[in-house]
């Protein structure tokens, strides 16, 4: 077993077995947008926006720059979809 924190050494082991770069992965910036998405929009939607923001950054051309922009750009609009 790991010394990893148990999220850490899951996404470590998830991404060895779809064969993604784990340095795209900054879970921080995940976990922030969806815990945006979660409290501002809805629970349901936060693991159905971090599926829209993955795609969003594979359409950019992936890695961890496109990731964050993408991550940006959902919690921003999380944020604002209640203020509205």
């Amino acid at each position: 077993m790991s010394d990893l924190p148990p999220i850490q050494a899951w996404v470590e082991h998830l991404c060895a077995t779809l064969g993604v770069d784990p340095g795209a992965v900054d879970l921080r910036t995940i976990l922030d947008m969806t815990r945006d998405v979660a409290h501002h929009v809805d629970r349901p939607a936060a693991p159905v926006s971090a599926l829209v923001v993955g795609l969003a950054a594979a359409a950019q051309g992936g890695g961890a720059d496109a990731v964050r922009a993408a991550c940006a750009t959902a919690a921003e609009a999380a944020r604002a979809w209640e203020a509205s």
